[in-house]
C-alpha cells in the first residue's frame, strides 16, 4: 500500500507538498495539485482522514465490540446504541474478537462500549483513559474511565427460581455459563440463594457449565439423560443454552415441560417461539443508554456510576403448575 513518502517521490516533490495538497491549501500549483491528486488516485492511497478528524478534536465515531457467537443476541442492542449515535450525529464502527484492539487503540474511534467475555480486562484498563472513555456491559470493573452498564441478574432470577417453587418444583439442574462472568456468578448466586432460603437442597452432580452457546446445552442434556432420574426443572443461564436442552430432550422423546420442565435468560428471538419461560432483558434500551452514556462521557459530562438495567420474568408454556407433594 501506498504511503505519502511514495506520492512524493512519484510526483517529484517534498512530503510537505503532497501533504499541503491533501489538506487543500492554496500554495500549491494547479499542475502540481493535479499531478499529486491524480497519482494518489493511480496508488490507491487514502489519507488516514479519521486521524486527522481526531487531532482537530472532531472525531465523532464510536466503536462497539461484542464477541459474535450468536449475532441474533446482539441485535437490538446494536439497533440501539445506532439509533442514540445517529440522532447525536456519531458514527458507528462494529468489530468482534481481537480485531477491534487496533481500533481502540489507533485513531479511529473516540470511545467504545464493550460486550465481549473475551476482551480482558488488562486490556480496557491500558486504552481507558481522559480522552478515551468506555462502556462494558459484562463485567464490573474498576476504572475512574470506565462505566459499567449491567443488567441486575440477581432480582430476576430470585423471582424466576421462587415463582418454579411455588409451582411445585423441588429437584433442580443448573446449566451455568462461562464461570468467570459476572453474569453467570450472579445468576447461579441467585439461584442457590433462593434455593436455601426455601430450604430446598443442590447437588453439584446437577450443575454443568455451558459457555451460553446452544451447543452446550445440548451437550449437557444428554448428560443429564444419562442419569437414572432427570431433575424436575433445568434452569439454564441463558436462552440458547435452554434451547439447546430441550430440542435434545425432544428429540430423545423427552416431553418439555411433561417431563422435565426448562427455563432459560434473555428472552431471545426464539425463546417465544419455543415457548421458553425466561428473563426479559431490554436490549434496545441496554444498547441505547450504553451509548448515552459513552457519548455524555465523550462530551466531559462525566458519569462513571455502575447503571443497573432492570429486567423481568416472562412465564411461558415450559414451566406448568405442578401439585405439591
Amino acid at each position: 500500500m501506498a504511503g505519502i513518502k511514495d506520492i512524493a517521490k512519484a510526483a517529484g516533490v517534498s512530503i510537505s507538498t503532497v501533504s499541503n495538497v491533501l489538506n487543500g491549501k492554496k500554495n500549491v500549483g494547479e499542475e502540481t495539485r493535479a499531478r499529486v491528486l491524480q497519482l494518489c488516485k493511480e496508488m490507491s492511497y487514502y489519507p488516514n482522514m479519521a486521524g486527522k478528524t481526531l487531532k482537530a478534536g472532531d472525531n465523532r465515531t464510536i466503536l462497539f465490540n461484542f464477541s459474535d457467537f450468536d449475532r441474533s443476541f446482539y441485535l437490538n442492542i446494536i439497533k440501539g446504541i445506532s439509533d442514540y449515535a445517529s440522532d447525536n450525529d456519531f458514527d458507528l464502527i462494529i468489530c468482534t474478537k481481537k480485531s477491534c484492539e487496533k481500533y481502540m487503540r489507533s485513531n479511529l474511534t473516540c470511545g467504545c462500549i464493550s460486550l465481549d467475555s473475551a476482551m480482558k480486562n488488562e486490556v480496557l484498563h491500558s486504552v481507558a483513559r481522559e480522552g478515551y472513555p468506555i462502556v462494558v456491559l459484562d463485567r464490573l470493573i474498576e476504572n475512574p474511565y470506565i462505566k459499567e452498564v449491567v443488567v441486575n441478574n440477581y432480582d430476576p432470577m430470585c423471582e424466576l427460581v421462587q415463582g418454579v417453587i411455588d409451582r411445585g418444583y423441588r429437584k433442580f439442574g443448573f446449566i451455568g455459563g462461562i464461570e468467570y462472568t459476572t453474569d453467570n456468578k450472579e445468576r447461579y448466586g441467585a439461584f442457590i440463594d433462593t434455593l436455601n432460603k426455601n430450604h430446598i437442597p443442590f447437588y453439584d452432580k446437577n450443575y454443568f457449565s455451558g459457555d451460553y452457546r446452544e451447543k452446550s446445552g445440548r451437550r449437557a442434556a444428554k448428560i443429564f439423560m444419562l442419569s437414572e432420574e432427570l431433575p424436575e426443572i433445568l434452569i439454564c443461564s441463558n436462552d440458547n443454552m435452554a434451547i439447546g436442552a430441550i430440542k435434545a430432550f425432544r428429540e430423545n422423546g423427552i416431553r418439555v415441560p411433561g417431563d422435565i420442565a426448562v427455563t432459560g435468560f434473555d428472552n431471545s428471538v426464539l425463546a417465544e417461539a419455543m415457548e421458553l419461560t425466561t428473563v426479559d432483558v431490554p436490549n434496545y434500551e441496554r444498547g441505547y443508554l450504553s451509548a448515552q452514556h459513552l457519548i455524555q462521557n465523550i462530551k466531559g459530562k462525566r458519569n462513571m456510576e455502575t447503571f443497573k438495567i432492570s429486567a423481568k420474568v416472562k412465564w411461558r408454556k415450559s414451566v406448568l403448575e405442578k401439585l405439591i407433594k
